[in-house]
């Protein structure tokens, strides 16, 4: 043994043999392993565009700043309604040929959020646009790089683009440009917006997260900020990413809401009803989607107060009946197919 770095042939051997053993230990048996797994039940597997946009995402090295994990512990939360499983990457770990595996989605930092429900906490196509065209657009803090290249400029408007053009005052260019998403822009938004965490209506996840330890707080004071605060979470969880924290939106794609007349208005219900709604009638705004379905009638109540009372805003509270009657008014309007 002493004399082995003199061996030659039994210092490959050795270092070969070893090669070999951690190669079974950390690739072979755990891909033999992952092969019991099978897809949570009714979960679909990813559309043709979606795949392409799973190629792009990793041909780009989105997965060097996201990771697709939400942990079980209390912080990671906010990234998911659960923490990740195994049969969530079911679909999207098809090996791509016989001799390659798929390329691992998990990531190890976050230096950007985690994207694992991305598709149902930003919905907004027109959003993603902009973001992969300019990060800062829509998030002045971000650190995320400019993914230019999978936009160009055109002179006019084809049928074939989808109306999916940026705003001029957006990409500052000449009014006779007009910059518009490439296929492959469109094909990785589509992947973005499909990563939606699976929900489990039938039976519990088999794992919860870890609770935080509790906080000690004065109770008189956190009882009087527990609706504000409720309402400003709800607003930076739903809202932020479009119309900013600061509520001043992003120009030519999404409208402040600071100083607004329909935000200020002493009848709430035009504010209620984009809320439930959703709202598409300003062509140099980006779509609002409706959010009817994702809140409750206390939450849009919540967002609404907080919204009006916030930036300078200083309209009355918004009483929950007049919710529950625009909702139900809404509710009654014949779906168009």
């Amino acid at each position: 043994m002493l004399n082995l770095h003199k061996d030659h042939k039994n210092l490959v051997l050795l270092a070969f043999s070893v090669f070999v053993a951690l190669s079974i230990g950390v690739a072979i048996i755990p891909a033999y392993q992952m092969e019991e797994y099978e897809p949570i039940p009714g979960q679909k597997d990813l559309t043709a565009q979606e795949r392409r946009g799973l190629n792009i995402y990793i041909a780009e090295g989105c997965v060097g700043c996201h990771t697709q994990q939400v942990r079980n512990i209390e912080m990671d939360k906010t990234w998911g309604e659960r923490p990740s499983l195994a049969s969530d990457y079911f679909y999207s770990k098809k090996r791509m040929d016989i001799w390659r595996q798929s390329p691992s989605l998990l990531g190890s930092e976050r230096t950007g959020p985690d994207l694992t429900d991305i598709g149902n906490r930003q919905p907004s196509e027109q959003w993603h646009l902009l973001h992969l065209y300019n990060p800062r657009l829509v998030i002045e803090a971000s650190v995320m790089p400019r993914y230019s290249w999978l936009f160009k400029e055109v002179d006019t408007l084809d049928v074939k683009d989808d109306d999916v053009t940026l705003p001029r005052s957006i990409t500052k260019m000449k009014d006779s440009y007009i910059m518009v998403a490439k296929p492959e822009a469109l094909d990785l938004v589509a992947y973005l917006k499909g990563l939606q965490q699976f929900s489990f209506d039938d039976y519990e996840p088999p794992m919860d997260f870890i609770p935080a330890l509790p906080k000690t707080e004065n109770s008189a004071s956190s009882g009087a900020s527990t609706k504000k605060s409720l309402g400003a979470s709800l607003y930076q969880n739903n809202c932020a990413a479009c119309h900013q924290t600061t509520g001043r939106g992003v120009k030519g794609a999404f409208p402040p809401l600071a100083g607004s007349l329909i935000v200020n208005n002493k009848d709430p219900e035009k504010l209620i009803k984009i809320i439930l709604m959703g709202y598409d009638a300003r062509q140099e705004y980006g779509v609002m989607s409706a959010f009817a379905d994702k809140l409750t009638d206390e939450e849009i109540k919540a967002i609404a107060d907080h919204e009006r009372s916030s930036w300078g805003n200083s309209a009355p509270k918004v009483p929950l009946e007049t919710i529950v009657k625009l909702r139900d008014s809404i509710n009654k309007i014949p779906k168009t197919q």
